[in-house]
């Protein structure tokens, strides 16, 4: 491989990561780790333990990044999880 196409595939990749995007829980002192658990499943196609998991990471660092992906995409299941009375937020 060339070193220019190795130049134009770097760029490729780069320009892939930009468009991407963090969906982020916030830790409240409002829902119980049942009701965060069981939305993460329902909105986010976490199991059962990914979804724990997440709560715990949330309760103990304040946030934990439970989707990442297009902002199209994370949108809607950004919508939902406030719907639900969730903190979450695209970054």
């Amino acid at each position: 491989m060339s070193v220019i196409e190795k130049t134009q595939e770097i760029a490729e990749v780069e320009e892939l990561l930009v468009d991407q995007f963090d969906l982020m829980l916030y830790n409240d002192d409002v829902n119980t780790f049942d009701h965060v658990i069981n939305q993460l499943v329902k909105y986010c196609d976490h199991n059962v333990i990914q979804a724990e998991q997440c709560a715990y990471i949330v309760h103990h660092n304040g946030k934990c990044q439970v989707k990442h992906g297009e902002y199209d995409k994370l949108k809607p299941i950004c919508e939902a999880l406030l719907e639900k009375g969730l903190s979450a937020k695209i970054e």
